[in-house]
């Protein structure tokens, strides 16, 4: 089945961050980090619902200006989610324009911050054109073992990293999908029709396979009606495939406790997408930096038993240098032993 959910980087590996995430049979797009955007069509940035920022060094947030850009005129909801002092640094963006003239606007453009202190605790702001783009407290999402978002058909995760000051890693994943046999439907004379999204959010739930599906259907002026287990079902009409998983992982230190919660978040995961600023021999100037290197990035891919590997993130310093710093994370990934080659 195609999955939900595609991902590429908008800058390469050596341009600023940002990560969009194309919701397909959503019509909308998630957005990780907010580098320079302009690269992405007009179009693109306008199917943003969520942005998930890692910190706000310039080159992770100096896109918020073009997306602020793009959405003016709309009537629009964007939700940020970002690390303790989110809120603010939007707050001093928003301030630095003059909004004398919202009145004249039709449209209402609003932004709710949910700020993550830690992986259990959240605060929220939010700031409407309508209101001059004043800061507002709204209502904390609730955030239980790090989830963020929580829907029907995706949910998104953070862990809290170091890098001198608090920076995220988030991981997408998709949920399981659930394809309905059309053949065995008329094998077993069952219709098709709005009982079957029912027969799916059970199966979301996770209902036990005795709970009764309710199956009906209209022919003309006559309703039929009929009930069966879901245990049944899922065995005769359904096909259930387990989604996809992306992980995101930018600016932090090679320490044990963020190798941990690296590992954890990225469990599994079919892409990773994880920053190698630094060639493996330069690896002191990557701890001074707090980042990590090419070889330590694929450690940490190999670690959390991920699918594939994504380095990106390089510094300018390896312009031209491209393929060395791939195949340094690649032979990691491998379980290769760098001194040797």
């Amino acid at each position: 089945m195609t999955p939900l959910i595609h991902a590429h980087l908008v800058n390469g590996r050596f341009g600023d961050p940002a990560l969009y995430v194309d919701l397909r049979f959503e019509k909308r797009a998630l957005l990780f980090d907010l580098g320079d955007l302009h690269a992405l069509p007009p179009r693109q940035v306008l199917r943003v619902s969520d942005v998930f920022v890692s910190h706000t060094h310039i080159d992770h947030f100096i896109g918020f200006d073009h997306l602020l850009r793009l959405f003016i005129g709309r009537d629009a909801h964007l939700k940020l989610y970002g690390p303790a002092g989110l809120a603010d640094a939007v707050a001093h963006k928003l301030a630095a324009f003059a909004w004398n003239l919202v009145d004249r606007f039709v449209t209402d453009l609003r932004f709710t911050v949910i700020e993550i202190a830690a992986e259990d605790e959240a605060v929220a702001a939010r700031f409407r054109l309508r209101n001059r783009f004043r800061r507002e407290d709204a209502p904390p999402p609730a955030i239980r073992g790090g989830v963020l978002l929580d829907e029907d058909a995706l949910s998104v995760a953070a862990a809290v990293l170091d890098h001198g000051i608090p920076c995220l890693a988030f991981a997408v994943a998709e949920k399981a999908h659930v394809n309905v046999w059309k053949s065995r439907l008329d094998a077993l004379d069952l219709p098709t029709g709005p009982w079957l999204r029912d027969l799916r959010r059970a199966v979301a739930e996770g209902r036990p396979d005795d709970h009764s599906i309710r199956i009906w259907w209209r022919e003309g002026d006559e309703v039929g009606e009929r009930s069966m287990r879901l245990g049944t079902l899922k065995r005769e009409v359904l096909r259930i495939v387990p989604g996809q998983k992306i992980a995101y992982v930018v600016d932090a230190a090679f320490t044990p406790d963020n190798a941990r919660r690296i590992e954890v978040l990225a469990r599994n995961a079919d892409t990773l997408f994880i920053e190698a600023c630094f060639a493996h021999a330069d690896a002191h100037r990557a701890a001074e930096r707090a980042h990590l290197t090419t070889h330590q990035a694929g450690l940490l891919a190999r670690r959390a038993k991920v699918r594939r590997l994504e380095p990106f993130h390089f510094s300018p310093r390896y312009d031209g240098d491209e393929a060395r710093m791939i195949a340094e994370a690649e032979a990691a990934f491998r379980g290769e032993d760098p001194s040797i080659g």
